[in-house]
């Protein structure tokens, strides 16, 4: 199962290959980060610890059909259809080139945050949610690869390192929450579930966030309306 990835000075072919192996489930490479010292990497089976990790994630539609194509295979009452989804494709990927998935459901939990904020120079939003240059909110991380080898001559996609929303003027997603849960301080968890959990709330619900929607980076990659919804869904929990 060796791959060009697993060729130190071929990881830029290997990482196209991955890359293809990818896409047609609408994932992609986000980022690398690297452990050259052996230390601080995450655990890989047998002790070791992975001196490269690979993200991938997706940005925008593009990952959604053919997870509704996989789950209208599955039982309509499947648990955590998303998470299953994202094991059953990337698992054989790793596999394939030789590496150790993880995922951001499974214990013990990664630091995929701070991950991301080091393969892509990410920022956290108002909301949460790592603000992307390009795909603004609309993106997210479904894996991470584990490698016992050291790739620091990775090349992955060039993304610009500006600060999306220290650049924002505006701000428009302070103001779009109908329930004042997004502010400059952050995200209030609780006031957001007892707006979703309320009447007024099924606008959130069927249509997306508000504050998401109002940010102005990134609107070419919106969520289609049923992906939307699903997350939103996820949402849907009794208020706090």
């Amino acid at each position: 199962m060796a791959s060009a990835l697993q060729v130190r000075g071929a990881a830029v072919s290997g990482l196209t290959s991955l890359s293809a192996a990818l896409r047609p489930h609408g994932l992609m490479p986000r980022g690398g980060v690297h452990f050259p010292d052996g230390e601080g990497g995450p655990r890989l089976p047998g002790g070791k610890t992975a001196r490269t990790v690979v993200l991938v994630g997706h940005a925008g539609g593009a990952m959604w059909q053919a997870f509704c194509d996989w789950r209208a295979t599955m039982p309509a009452d499947l648990a955590d259809p998303l998470d299953t989804w994202s094991k059953a494709v990337i698992g054989p990927i790793a596999a394939a080139f030789g590496a150790f998935p993880y995922y951001p459901s499974d214990p013990p939990y990664q630091p995929f945050q701070r991950w991301a904020i080091a393969a892509e120079g990410l920022a956290a939003s108002p909301l949460g949610i790592l603000a992307h240059p390009r795909y603004g909110l609309w993106h997210g991380y479904r894996a991470a690869l584990g490698f016992a080898e050291d790739f620091s001559d990775i090349e992955t996609e060039e993304v610009p390192r500006a600060p999306v929303c220290e650049s924002c003027r505006e701000k428009p997603c302070l103001t779009a929450c109908p329930a004042g849960a997004i502010t400059a301080a952050g995200f209030d968890v609780t006031a957001c579930r007892r707006h979703l959990a309320s009447e007024e709330g099924r606008t959130c619900l069927e249509e997306g966030c508000l504050a998401r929607a109002a940010c102005p980076v990134g609107r070419d990659y919106t969520y289609p309306a049923d992906q939307i919804r699903f997350h939103m869904a996820a949402l849907s929990l009794p208020a706090l």
